[in-house]
C-alpha cells in the first residue's frame, strides 16, 4: 500500500464530526428530512430495489475521502468521476432518486441542503422504510468540489474480499469487527450481479471448483441463476427476504447461503463468526449495532473545501 494512500486514510480517520448535529437544518430547512423520506417512499413503491441501491451510495461515498457526495459527480470531458471506479461501474445505480430528492428540496429550500447529507438521510430511510431501525442522523456536511476516482479504486473492497482483508480495511477507519459485521448486514435488502459470484461457483481460489462453503442446494439455485454462459448483469437476491430489512441475512450465512464471498466469509472466519451467530439469533442486537455502525460511517470526513451543490451531479458554476 502506497505511503500516499496511508496518508489519505489517516487524513480521513482523524477528522472530527464535531460540526455535525441532528438539528442542523432546523433554522434553514426544517422540513428537509420529511421531504427526503417522502421521495424515498415513492421510490420504494416504484421500484423496491432502488432504496437498497441508494443505501449503498453511503458506503461508496463515505469510504472515499469521507461523506462528501463525491460519488454522485458525473464525468466531465477532463475529469472522470467515481462512477467509473472498479467497485462502481455497472454496479452503482438509482442516482435518479437522489436527483429527485434534490429537486424537491431545491423547490422549498434552494441552496440549503447538501447532497452529502441527502445521501445520509436517504440511506437511513432505506433501512427504516423496509422494516429496519430508525434513528436521528447527524447533518451539516458539505459537498466535494471534485471526484476521487483513484482513491476509490484504491480502497473500495471487491465481492471477492475475505473477512481478514475487510477487518484490516475497516480498522483503518476506526470501525470495529462488530461494525464490519453489522454494516455488512445492510445486505439484508437488495440484489447483486452474477458477475460478483461467478468465481465462487466455478473457480474458487483458482481451483476450478465451487466454494465449498456454499450449501449444496443453494449452489444448485445459484448455478441455475448464473450458468457459465449467463449475462453477468443478471441479479440475485442478497438474502431470502430482499425487500425486508431483518436479520435473515445472518441466518442465511449460518446456513451457508451467503450470496457474495465477502458475505459468507464472515461466517467462516473466526473473528467475525461470533457476531454473525449473535445477530442471527437476536435481531434487536443487530439493529442497535447497525445504527451505531451507520452513524460512525456517516461521521467519516475530510478537511477539504466544499460547497452545497445545486445539482448533485455537477459542482456549482464559479
Amino acid at each position: 500500500m502506497s505511503s500516499l494512500f496511508l496518508l489519505f486514510l489517516l487524513h480521513i480517520t482523524i477528522a472530527t464530526a464535531a460540526q455535525l448535529r441532528p438539528d442542523h437544518y432546523l433554522p434553514t430547512c426544517p422540513n428537509a428530512e420529511s421531504i427526503v423520506r417522502n421521495v424515498m417512499k415513492k421510490a420504494l413503491i416504484r421500484e423496491p430495489r432502488s432504496v437498497a441501491s441508494v443505501m449503498r451510495l453511503q458506503f461508496n461515498d463515505c469510504f472515499v475521502n469521507g461523506c462528501d457526495a463525491s460519488v454522485l459527480l458525473d464525468d466531465t470531458p477532463t475529469v472522470p468521476g467515481e462512477k467509473q471506479a472498479l467497485a462502481s461501474i455497472n454496479s452503482l445505480r438509482s442516482f435518479e432518486v437522489i436527483d429527485e430528492i434534490k429537486e424537491a428540496l431545491e423547490k422549498v429550500c434552494p441552496g440549503r441542503v447538501s447532497c452529502a447529507d441527502i445521501v445520509i438521510m436517504a440511506a437511513r430511510d432505506a433501512v427504516a422504510l423496509t422494516g429496519g431501525p430508525d434513528w436521528k442522523v447527524r447533518l451539516g456536511r458539505l459537498d466535494s468540489l471534485s471526484p476521487w476516482l483513484e482513491e476509490s479504486n484504491e480502497i473500495m473492497p471487491s465481492p471477492r474480499s475475505n473477512a481478514s482483508y475487510l477487518i484490516d480495511l475497516f480498522k483503518k477507519f476506526n470501525l470495529s469487527v462488530e461494525d464490519l459485521v453489522a454494516l455488512s448486514g445492510t445486505h439484508s435488502i437488495g440484489q447483486a450481479r452474477c458477475f460478483s459470484i461467478m468465481f465462487r461457483l466455478y473457480n474458487q481460489s483458482g481451483t476450478g471448483r465451487p466454494d465449498p462453503a456454499i450449501e449444496p442446494k443453494y449452489r444448485e439455485k445459484l448455478n441455475k441463476l448464473c450458468p457459465t454462459n449467463v449475462d453477468q448483469n443478471v441479479t440475485g437476491d442478497l438474502d431470502a427476504t430482499p425487500r425486508v430489512f431483518d436479520n435473515q441475512y445472518f441466518k442465511d450465512l449460518v446456513a451457508g447461503r451467503g450470496f457474495l464471498n465477502s458475505d459468507q466469509t464472515l461466517h467462516t472466519f473466526t473473528q467475525t463468526r461470533s457476531f454473525v451467530k449473535l445477530f442471527s439469533k437476536d435481531q434487536s442486537v443487530f439493529f442497535k449495532a447497525v445504527v451505531n455502525g451507520m452513524l460512525k460511517l456517516g461521521d467519516l470526513q475530510s478537511n477539504q473545501r466544499g460547497e452545497i451543490r445545486r445539482n448533485c451531479r455537477v459542482v456549482n458554476k464559479r
